[in-house]
């Protein structure tokens, strides 16, 4: 059975019971999971909206992060997923988990997940602030 359980590039609510069932896992001792959700402000700034862009390789990438993190882990159960369109404060952008034998391997792997996740999957994000400025920024950064 592939450990790989859930991605995906989605322009809809993301559910953080949806992931998290989906790394349910007998042979897991510990199971880590991180949800990104879009802040008030960023770097002192007051943030009003963000839009989230993905290339169209996006979910081709997000696979090959996953894979990799799935072969340097002893990751029993794997799913991450990133919202794309417009997100208002409190809206989930991403959310990943990990499922492995213990809970060091499990925080560890999912730590892996996302930070790979953000620095390799082309997904950008379009910040609007309150002041009526407006910045892109690489989540591939």
């Amino acid at each position: 059975m592939d450990v790989i359980r859930l991605l995906g590039i989605r322009d809809t609510p993301l559910s953080v019971d949806e992931v998290l069932g989906a790394v349910g896992d007998h042979a897991a001792g510990g199971t880590a999971l991180f949800v990104g959700t879009v802040r008030e402000q960023d770097h002192g700034r007051p943030v009003r909206l963000l839009s989230y862009s993905a290339h169209p390789s996006a979910a081709d990438v997000l696979r090959r992060v996953a894979e990799k993190v799935a072969a340097d882990y002893p990751v029993a159960a794997l799913a991450a997923v990133h919202r794309v369109g417009d997100l208002h404060l409190g809206d989930i952008a991403v959310i990943v988990a990990v499922a492995c034998p213990h809970r060091g391997e499990a925080f560890e792997a999912c730590r892996r997940l996302i930070d790979d996740l953000k620095q390799e999957v082309p997904i950008w994000k379009h910040q609007e602030f309150t002041d009526g400025d407006a910045e892109w920024v690489g989540a591939c950064d």
